[in-house]
């Protein structure tokens, strides 16, 4: 059975976004060891509409961002949305059920799949859906933006915490 894992970088104060901090070469390293890994990564709309970048080259890439890409482009993406019709490659869209659909892609599956987008970790959380929480915590106060959490924090449980680079630390919680 997969186990459903919602990591994103967070700021110091509790926001996550793209644009406004990035990681850094060492982290950006870590996350294409991830990809590796991964059995699939399930995403919001919006998330997924950011991380389709991947899905077309750019000859402007280093050595790393090439990695990144090609390991993104090899895992099984599911996406869930009620908006969009259709998904890039290597994709599936998600409709209807969400507890139904995503507690059979757990049976389905085995190993981590990666949850992406704080909009839809609250609703998997709020199903009780999500086994484990990675926060990247950068050293940087934006003082607005999307919370890590889009709802009411659930109860957790501190299970590890390790520092991925110079500035980025790592806290790994589960269910209480």
């Amino acid at each position: 059975m997969a186990k459903l894992v919602f990591g994103m970088n967070q700021s110091l104060d509790g926001y996550v976004d793209h644009m406004a901090f990035a990681p850094g070469p060492k982290l950006f390293r870590h996350f294409i060891e991830e990809a590796g890994r991964q059995a699939g990564s399930l995403y919001g709309r919006r998330i997924y509409e950011i991380m389709r970048y991947w899905d077309d080259e750019h000859p402007e890439w280093d050595a790393d961002e090439r990695a990144f890409a090609a390991a993104w482009r090899k895992q099984p993406k599911w996406v869930v949305s009620r908006s969009l019709t259709s998904v890039g490659p290597n994709a599936r869209l998600v409709a209807g059920d969400l507890e139904g659909a995503i507690r059979a892609l757990k049976a389905e599956h085995d190993g981590e799949i990666e949850v992406a987008g704080p909009v839809l970790a609250h609703s998997l959380t709020e199903l009780g859906l999500i086994d484990e929480y990675r926060i990247y915590l950068h050293p940087v106060v934006l003082g607005h933006g999307n919370p890590y959490f889009a709802g009411p924090r659930p109860r957790l449980r501190l299970v590890g915490h390790d520092r991925i680079d110079e500035d980025v630390v790592r806290l790994t919680y589960v269910p209480a």
